[in-house]
């Protein structure tokens, strides 16, 4: 039986993309939370979770209550060692459910191709060490994670400081920029940016179209070798 990773999305404007299609060999059940669609309680029919991006807090619970099942969900997967990513929001997310901490970037919005910082933990790490030495990310937040949980490593910071990725757990991973976005994606977002500086970072992401999907291809490819461990593993058990 072919894998199934479960992905929820918070926003219609944040799907999985690009990273869907790259992770070969998993069926993807999104739920999209927004809209309504109730979460699973468990993880027992799926070998992977993805948690996608959105413009709300991880905190934000009162408002966007699909946000507390979510940080359940995470939980879960970090206590059966199923594999986890969480993308922006996603890995802000996990790391709450976790123990860590995230709040305001105090330096200000993220926003555009920023280089990446990767870590010496990163060269060695299951999922990460697929991307390591990936120079760029496409970036866009407001919100950053301030402290990991106390089993986070580091695997990536911005040149500014802030947690660009992290293993948060033994197989939940967050990543701060969005390895899923292409450039039409991306332009769906712009309303509220300036259009100058829009359409300088849209411009270096159509340039820069070969790089990006030669970084993150092998991120989602790597990731679905995992999830397919993982159902391996709980087949034979």
């Amino acid at each position: 039986m072919t894998p199934r990773a479960l992905v929820i999305q918070h926003e219609d404007d944040d799907p999985i993309h690009l990273l869907g299609g790259w992770m070969r060999g998993l069926d993807l059940d999104v739920v999209e939370a927004w809209h309504g669609d109730a979460l699973p309680t468990h993880l027992d029919e799926y070998a992977a979770l993805v948690v996608m991006g959105g413009a709300m807090g991880a905190l934000d619970d009162a408002d966007h209550p699909w946000l507390t099942p979510t940080k359940d969900l995470i939980r879960l997967a970090a206590a059966d060692q199923v594999p986890t990513l969480g993308i922006c929001l996603g890995h802000q997310l996990a790391a709450v459910a976790l123990g860590g901490e995230m709040g305001r970037n105090p330096r200000g919005r993220q926003f555009g191709l920023i280089e990446i910082g990767w870590s010496a933990a990163a060269a060695d790490d299951p999922l990460f060490s697929a991307v390591y030495g990936a120079p760029r990310g496409l970036h866009w937040n407001d919100d950053v994670v301030v402290r990991l949980p106390e089993s986070g490593v580091q695997l990536a910071t911005a040149p500014t400081g802030e947690v660009q990725a992290a293993r948060l757990a033994e197989t939940v991973w967050g990543v701060q920029w969005h390895p899923e976005v292409d450039e039409p994606l991306v332009r769906s977002w712009c309303d509220e940016i300036e259009p100058e500086q829009a359409e300088r970072e849209l411009a270096a992401m159509v340039a820069g179209a070969t790089e990006l999907e030669g970084s993150w291809r092998p991120l989602g490819e790597r990731f679905a070798e995992l999830a397919g461990v993982r159902r391996a593993a709980t087949t034979r058990r």
